[in-house]
């Protein structure tokens, strides 16, 4: 029987002992599972491994160099019988690592000290040890380059190491427990060979085009390469591969979003949006007016709009948004902002209504119209109001006598109606879920259209720009009135006593007459760290690093030791999710109106917060948080002509992964440039699916920013497919591919998005 890239991996495992890692440890269930199990990364044979800085039971891989080994005899403590063990020194570039190998057995010590002989290369690979002042690697596995004759390799399998011909790059598999280097190595070498028929999900044309090598080429080039350019183009194709299905099932779902139709929202029944122009006391920047332009296009088409407004912060993106709404309540509709917090909807309400000013209905009767004022109720539902006081909104917003509703995850309930919704505005959009847009958006009778707001683009953001999910535009001028924000790094680890200076510093802000955030990661010390905050970091390999264990600072401690010492005398407050919601609504108005000196908080000020008194900004255990939270969160100072000041403290040390990003932070205010950063670390998040960030990725061989280039080549291809072919029946095993990942669990993003 023909082996096949769909044959079942046991047809190429045999009666292997290690079958069941393959399966269960590594997910692997045919062929084509095991050949598309690519090495994470490759050891050039010719250069010894760089130690790196080494740490106590750390996991090592590197490739060294025999420098000499011997045999030594001792006595087995619990038996009391001889054994012995092969002591061996190895040289990994500038280091020397001991390696000991334990043994009962004299024959097979002589045999593995004649296997590493003074010369001899290898990989090996074994946790981290120190002993008597050296490192070194106890029992390590190991794969040494030599002569694989048949009774030499079978003596070292017998002794947990392999025998591999010297080639210049050996390839590094991400492997399961029980599982070594060399079992997947030869498990894809004999599946390369005894495969019959490969067939590839790529026509021949397109593969001309772009210059991609066909599949079988591209698995002999990507588990065997002879140099870096084979790799290098095995890598080329599989991207390619991978950004093409994705772009055709997102160019497919554009398609058929189209084709559903909606309600056109082209103005005219009422003229909300001109009284409202004519009312502002400022005139529009240019990017403020031609986005205005935009929305208003793509809201008068049949088809709805899904499109991302990006900008920085205070770079006015809610009065574009505002404007939109009315254009939409012009129309005979209603509008939706969906906020992350009640702090940030309550925000948006003062806001909004503000700006409306006797634009907005406040409780009145009588629709769109007061008199001979035109109107429109400005609706707040948040899920702290009580049953009473819901009840009001409940049924103006069932009537569509509300023409602007505003709220929190309150919206998504059950008993909240629109009688014709067409716009759902979603803010920081990296705060909601999918199913949780999705189900704002299913209320609508029509798809309504859609739009999603953001001051520092996430991982997600960035990676769903890049492939094309959403339309975008983007705000890059900055209001009249904005002011630079200074951004400090202070390091307790570097300078542990300039703690003392930031909290002078606190003092001679308000002495100046000006306001002072203070945030911290908890609310209480004995509550565990808030999930908002925290940050994760990777290695290169995409291993979690586990973070520093540490007393992480906690609003309720720090306002009290503030109050009782160095800010003795100001006026601190605290804000925190947990407090009640009028209390939370009394301590923000306090902080407005100037009778709050220090706000000590959490995240809940990150978004939304406009204090224009409030100049500076102090965040404590600066590392635990992401930089798309840190940039938001300064973004709250400087919003009054005052300069801005940031100060970041954190306890992170130089060269970490969290340290890096409060480097980047403190050197730049771009946050377009930050959201490359953070991209960077913490890579894609799920792009077809409801997971927001990390590393639990749908994409197997794609970067976003390193293959931005391929994407946008796939993006290209997808659309000319479905330009002449949009059923694909030209290629039908591509069609078989769109059509596996639309109805793949993750491709609901697709469907709610």
């Amino acid at each position: 029987m023909a082996i096949t890239l769909e044959s079942p991996i046991e047809a190429v495992l045999g009666t292997s002992k290690h079958a069941a890692k393959f399966t269960k440890g590594l997910g692997l269930r045919t062929v084509g599972d095991l050949l598309h199990h690519f090495p994470r990364r490759y050891l050039r044979t010719a250069d010894l491994s760089q130690t790196p800085q080494l740490h106590e039971g750390e996991m090592l891989t590197v490739l060294g160099e025999v420098v000499r080994s011997v045999v030594r005899q001792h006595t087995d403590r619990r038996t009391g019988r001889p054994a012995y063990r092969v002591e061996t020194q190895l040289k990994a570039g500038t280091a020397d690592l001991q390696l000991t190998f334990f043994s009962k057995s004299q024959r097979i010590a002589e045999w593995r000290r004649g296997v590493l002989a003074p010369g001899v290369r290898g990989v090996f690979v074994g946790k981290a040890g120190s002993f008597r002042g050296e490192w070194q690697l106890a029992n390590p596995q190991m794969v040494v380059f030599g002569d694989d004759d048949a009774e030499n390799a079978a003596e070292a399998a017998d002794n947990q190491m392999a025998v591999e011909e010297l080639t210049e790059l050996f390839p590094i598999y991400p492997l399961t427990a029980g599982l070594q280097h060399w079992d997947v190595m030869r498990a894809v070498r004999f599946a390369r060979q005894v495969v019959e028929e490969v067939t590839d999900v790529l026509p021949e044309p397109l593969r001309e085009t772009y210059a991609v090598p066909g599949l079988r080429d591209a698995l002999d080039l990507i588990h065997a390469p002879h140099e870096w350019k084979d790799v290098q183009r095995a890598q080329h194709r599989f991207r390619f591969e991978e950004a093409l299905g994705l772009q055709l099932v997102l160019g497919r779902r554009r398609r058929a979003l189209q084709a559903l139709g909606t309600t056109a929202r082209e103005g005219g029944v009422h003229q909300l949006l001109e009284a409202f122009d004519e009312r502002l006391p400022f005139t529009l920047t240019t990017g403020q007016q031609e986005i205005g332009e935009e929305l208003e296009q793509a809201l008068a088409q049949p088809h709805p709009m899904n499109r991302l407004l990006q900008g920085e912060v205070g770079s006015g993106k809610t009065l574009v948004a505002l404007r939109a709404m009315l254009r939409v309540v012009d129309s005979g509709g209603q509008a939706a902002l969906l906020a992350p917090t009640e702090v940030l909807a309550q925000q948006h309400y003062r806001s909004i209504t503000t700006m409306l000013g006797d634009l907005a209905a406040s409780g009145l009767a009588g629709g769109l119209f007061a008199g001979d004022q035109e109107q429109t109720h400005v609706e707040l539902l948040t899920g702290s109001m009580t049953k009473t006081q819901r009840k009001g909104p409940l049924s103006r917003i069932a009537t569509g006598e509300a023409g602007i509703v505003i709220g929190t995850h309150a919206l998504l309930q059950d008993q909240v109606m629109f009688d014709d919704l067409g716009l759902v505005v979603v803010d920081e959009q990296h705060r909601f879920g999918v199913e949780q847009r999705a189900a704002l958006t299913d209320k609508a009778g029509t798809p309504p259209h859609l739009l999603v707001m953001t001051a520092t683009p996430i991982p997600r953001t960035v990676a769903m720009t890049v492939f094309g999910d959403l339309e975008v535009s983007t705000l890059t001028e900055l209001p009249a009135g904005r002011a630079e924000i200074q951004t400090n790094l202070v390091s307790l680890v570097d300078h542990p006593t300039w703690i003392t200076r930031v909290w002078e510093r606190v003092k001679e802000e308000v002495e100046k007459g000006h306001q002072v955030y203070v945030v911290a990661p908890r609310i209480s010390g004995d509550e565990s760290e808030q999930g908002e905050s925290d940050q994760r970091d990777f290695d290169a390999d995409g291993n979690e690093v586990a973070a520093v264990k540490a007393q992480l600072s906690a609003v309720d401690e720090i306002a009290e030791e503030l109050t009782s010492g160095p800010l003795n005398g100001l006026r601190v407050a605290k804000l925190h999710g947990k407090l009640p919601a009028e209390e939370k609504e009394r301590t923000m108005s306090a902080f407005a109106a100037g009778d709050v000196d220090v706000l000590v908080a959490t995240t809940v000020i990150e978004v939304g917060v406009d204090v224009p008194n409030a100049t500076t900004m102090v965040i404590l255990d600066a590392d635990r948080f992401g930089v798309s939270q840190l940039h938001q969160l300064r973004g709250r100072v400087g919003r009054g002509g005052l300069h801005g000041l940031c100060l970041l403290v954190s306890h992170a040390e130089a060269g970490t992964p969290a340290r890096t990003r409060l480097d980047a932070v403190a050197e730049t205010t771009d946050g377009f440039a930050l959201s490359r950063v953070d991209l960077d670390q913490r890579r894609e998040g799920d792009v077809l699916g409801a997971s927001q960030s990390g590393r639990r990725s749908s994409l197997e061989s794609l970067r976003v920013l390193r293959d931005e280039e391929t994407i946008l080549q796939a993006r290209e291809a997808a659309d000319s497919l479905l330009e002449k072919d949009p059923d694909l029946a030209t290629a039908p095993l591509l069609a078989e591919r769109v059509t596996e990942i639309e109805e793949s669990a993750s491709a609901d993003y697709l469907e709610k998005s």
